[in-house]
């Protein structure tokens, strides 16, 4: 589980088949002092993708990604070089200062546009339509596994204000319109919509 507050921006150092080639193992430098630490086997969060630590060593760490992972997510698009936001997994005890996030990514959106609006700027997006009914104003919406608030909502858009803080620890400081994204809905509004179903 994570937060979507993330603490790192990473970057795509090396990117290697594996097996048949549909496969990709990532190699991701990270600036956390402690990435020798990381066990393996431990969970990180990748642009909101829940990721397994494979390889550590000082700087960086590697991950697999499955053909399914890179087909229906951003992940298959990175290169060498590309940006990406870090979140290690939730320990207990840790400050939950955004909103519980699984970091399996419901669809990938895209970027339509970015509005300068007071201090912050406006950034809409637009997702998959069978998302769509699951985004709701106030809401929560983890977007590259950033935790934000919904600002508004129209068919398949939706509205988050992105302050100068998280632009500048984030993607989103270099993010376009037209770039695509990961989206995770929020895992209660899944829940409820569930439950409406079944009633």
């Amino acid at each position: 589980m994570f937060t979507g507050i993330v603490t790192a921006l990473g970057t795509i150092r090396a990117i290697q088949p594996i097996g048949d080639g549909k496969d990709m193992r990532l190699v991701i430098a990270a600036p956390w002092p402690d990435t020798g630490s990381i066990a393996l086997g431990s969970s990180i969060a990748c642009s909101g993708c829940c990721l397994t630590a494979v390889e550590v060593s000082a700087g960086s760490f590697a991950v697999d990604a499955s053909a399914e992972t890179l087909a229906c997510t951003t992940l298959g698009s990175w290169t060498v070089g590309s940006r990406v936001n870090l979140e290690r997994s939730l320990k207990i005890g840790d400050e939950l200062g955004g909103h519980m996030v699984s970091g399996h990514a419901d669809g990938v959106g895209e970027a339509v546009s970015a509005t300068a609006e007071n201090g912050s700027t406006r950034w809409t997006f637009r997702v998959p339509k069978p998302l769509a009914r699951f985004i709701a104003v106030k809401g929560s919406v983890a977007v590259n596994g950033v935790s934000l608030t919904v600002n508004e909502v129209k068919d398949d858009m939706f509205g988050v204000n992105v302050i100068p803080h998280t632009a500048s620890v984030t993607g989103f400081g270099s993010m376009k319109p037209g770039d695509k994204v990961n989206i995770e809905i929020d895992m209660l509004a899944r829940y409820v919509a569930r439950l409406a179903e079944t009633t």
